[in-house]
C-alpha cells in the first residue's frame, strides 16, 4: 500500500513538473494563438507569389542537385566510417572508462556545433565549393552516428558476448562475432536515415557556399524569385520521395530476412 501511494505521488509531481516546463516554455517563446490567426492572409500571400513554378533553370538546378546528393553520400559514408570506432570506444560494455568518457566527449563536441557552422568553418578552411559541404557533412554525420551507434550495441542482448568473453576471447572477438553481427540491421537503418536527412542538410550548406543547390534557394530568395524557388522546393520535394522509397528497398534487401521456400507439394 506505502509503495503504491509513493507510485502515485511520485507520477503527479511529474506531471506538475511537466505542466510547469511546458507553461515556462510558452511564455519564453512568446506563444500567442492570436499571431497564429492573423497570419494566414500573410501565408497565403507568400504562396501565391511562389505559383505557379518557374521551369525556365531546371537544367542547373538538376545539375546542383547532384552535386547536393553527391556530397551527401561520400559525408554520410565518411562520416559512417568515422563513427564505428568512435561508437565502440563511447559504449560502456565493450570499452575502458577512460576511452569511454574520451569517447563520449569527443562526440558531445561534434554533435555541439550545427552543420551550418561547420560549413562556416570549412569554406573558411578549403574555400568555396562542394568539398567544404562533404567535410562539413562528414563532422555532422558523425556526431549522430556515433551516438545511434553506442547506444545499439548498450542495448544488445549480452548473453553471446558473455558466452564468448567466459570463452577467454578478447574484447575485439567478442565486438566482431556476438555485437556487430546483432547490431548491422540498426546500424544500416541509421545510416539509412542520416543519409536522407544529409540531403537536406547539405542544402542548407548550400546557403553558405558550401556547393550544391543551396546557393540557388539563396539566390532565389534574395531576388524575390518566389518562382523559381517553388520549382526548386518541387525537385527537393521529388528526391525526397524518391530517396524514401529507395531506401526502404534497401533495408528489406539487406534487413529483413528473405522468404522460406515453400514446401513442396505431397504426391
Amino acid at each position: 500500500m506505502e509503495d503504491t501511494v509513493k507510485k502515485r505521488a511520485w507520477y503527479v509531481g511529474m506531471f506538475i513538473a511537466a505542466a510547469a516546463l511546458y507553461v515556462w516554455s510558452f511564455l519564453g517563446a512568446e506563444f500567442e494563438w492570436s499571431r497564429f490567426a492573423r497570419s494566414f492572409p500573410n501565408a497565403a500571400d507568400f504562396i501565391a507569389r511562389m505559383l505557379p513554378p518557374d521551369p525556365s533553370e531546371t537544367g542547373s538546378l538538376l545539375e546542383a542537385l547532384l552535386v547536393t546528393v553527391q556530397m551527401a553520400l561520400l559525408g554520410t559514408t565518411f562520416g559512417a566510417v568515422l563513427s564505428l570506432p568512435l561508437g565502440v570506444a563511447a559504449s560502456r560494455n565493450l570499452a575502458s572508462p577512460w576511452l569511454f568518457w574520451c569517447a563520449r566527449g569527443l562526440l558531445n563536441v561534434i554533435r555541439a556545433v550545427p552543420s551550418v557552422v561547420w560549413g562556416l568553418f570549412f569554406v573558411a578552411a578549403v574555400g568555396l565549393g562542394p568539398l567544404a559541404g562533404v567535410a562539413a557533412l562528414t563532422f555532422y554525420t558523425t556526431g549522430y552516428l556515433g551516438k545511434f551507434y553506442y547506444e545499439t550495441f548498450e542495448s544488445l542482448e549480452n548473453s553471446a558476448a558473455q558466452a564468448l568473453a567466459a570463452g577467454g576471447a578478447s574484447r575485439v572477438q567478442v565486438f566482431q562475432y556476438a555485437l556487430l553481427p546483432q547490431s548491422l540491421p540498426l546500424l544500416l537503418n541509421y545510416t539509412l536515415f542520416i543519409f536522407e536527412y544529409s540531403i537536406r542538410a547539405a542544402t542548407i550548406l548550400g546557403v553558405v557556399g558550401a556547393g550544391g543547390i543551396g546557393y540557388y534557394l539563396t539566390v532565389y530568395f534574395g531576388n524575390f524569385e518566389y518562382q523559381k524557388a517553388a520549382m526548386l522546393m518541387l525537385i527537393l520535394l521529388a528526391v525526397v520521395l524518391v530517396m524514401d522509397g529507395l531506401s526502404a528497398l534497401v533495408r528489406r534487401a539487406l534487413v529483413e530476412p528473405p522468404p522460406r521456400p515453400a514446401a513442396a507439394p505431397s504426391a
